[in-house]
């Protein structure tokens, strides 16, 4: 069975953004692959996958970080720090980018309520117990604290990844030997380094995020300070609110017009799509054609091949069957002579017996 299985699927046009220019989009797939949102059971994770063929152009795990943004009506966005990339997918409808945007949101909330539930599990199991016997908080320096009983220090070495816990009601064992104490400190150092471990890789991961948040804030800022002068210049020109107004208009017909264009231009860039992919076909045909062509040239000649040597054997039948009915007349003829000689002597005997009869 399986531990990941696909909760939600789409097609979509993949891209990833350029890592030399960081600005502009390449295509990782010639035409609308599938893209799904998987589920981890065993790892409690959500990742988008995605196969063109037997090739993976998208495998992305999902993180309370991520953000997954519109940039028009049929493409969408998000960054994975892990796969230092961007991806981008063209949708065929607005429908359908509305859909896969909602479902990002609810893997991810449900990535950040696991995560909390992690971070919850972990803080709980790495606090030990310290309470004594009497229930009074000993010091942790102190080797009753550190060994507890007997019956304590029996199954210790059957689970050194465990950590170490007083049980209440004990009595404490005032001449512990070194190395269980050393024992004990080692345990500790190896959960206090776990620990540091995964610290140390979400902090790593969130130093990713905030880098990538302070370059998308940093983008805006400079975007919002260039509509801000935009915005002074055109009140420093007109210096009044109809000149603005009429300005704002023109703006907004233009950037109609811009999105018209863009759209015309998306969807001749579908249109050509359609175009490579019919020739693709049409080559694939004509490749296929061509093969077809050349066997059969290969088979037509070697077709003449035995027609001639059938005409060259034919030939040769002629040549001697000529010859043998040459022999045969020549025979017949001598067998002529032979039987006009033989009608001569019987016709000779005869008149030979009639003559002595008479």
């Amino acid at each position: 069975m399986q531990r990941e299985q696909p909760i939600f699927s789409t097609r979509a046009h993949v891209f990833q953004i350029d890592p030399t220019t960081k600005k502009n989009w390449v295509p990782t797939s010639k035409h609308a692959v599938t893209v799904s949102y998987f589920y981890d059971s065993t790892r409690n994770v959500y990742r988008i996958i995605s196969l063109d063929g037997s090739k993976a152009i998208i495998n992305s795990t999902i993180t309370p970080n991520m953000t997954f943004t519109k940039t028009s009506q049929k493409f969408g966005q998000w960054a994975d720090s892990r796969a230092n990339t961007v991806y981008g997918l063209g949708f065929s409808s607005e429908s359908h980018l509305s859909k896969f945007a909602e479902k990002f949101a609810e893997f991810k909330e449900a990535a950040r309520l696991a995560k909390e539930k992690s971070q919850e599990k972990m803080e709980l199991t790495s606090t030990p117990s310290q309470e004594s016997a009497t229930g009074e908080l000993q010091s942790p320096l102190t080797p009753e604290s550190i060994n507890g009983t007997d019956d304590e220090r029996v199954p210790r070495d059957a689970s050194l990844n465990s950590e170490p816990r007083a049980e209440p009601n004990t009595v404490p064992f005032p001449h512990s030997s070194s190395s269980a104490i050393n024992k004990h400190w080692e345990a500790e150092l190896a959960a206090l380094k776990g620990n540091n471990a995964k610290l140390t890789a979400a902090l790593l991961e969130s130093t990713a995020n905030v880098k990538q948040w302070k370059q998308q804030l940093a983008a805006y800022q400079e975007e919002a300070e260039r509509l801000h002068k935009r915005v002074t210049e055109l009140e420093c020109v007109s210096g009044q609110t109809a000149g603005i107004k009429t300005q704002k208009t023109e703006l907004n017909q233009t950037i109609e017009e811009l999105e018209a264009a863009l759209k015309a231009k998306e969807e001749e860039l579908e249109r050509l799509k359609a175009e490579v992919e019919r020739a693709s076909e049409l080559q694939l045909q004509k490749d296929a054609v061509s093969q077809k062509l050349q066997e059969t040239e290969t088979r037509n000649a070697e077709l003449e091949a035995q027609l001639a040597g059938l005409e060259q054997r034919v030939e040769t039948s002629q040549v001697e069957q000529e010859s043998f009915r040459k022999s045969l007349r020549s025979l017949l003829e001598l067998l002529d002579g032979k039987i006009f000689e033989l009608t001569e002597l019987r016709d000779s005997l005869a008149k030979l017996i009639d003559g002595s009869g008479s």
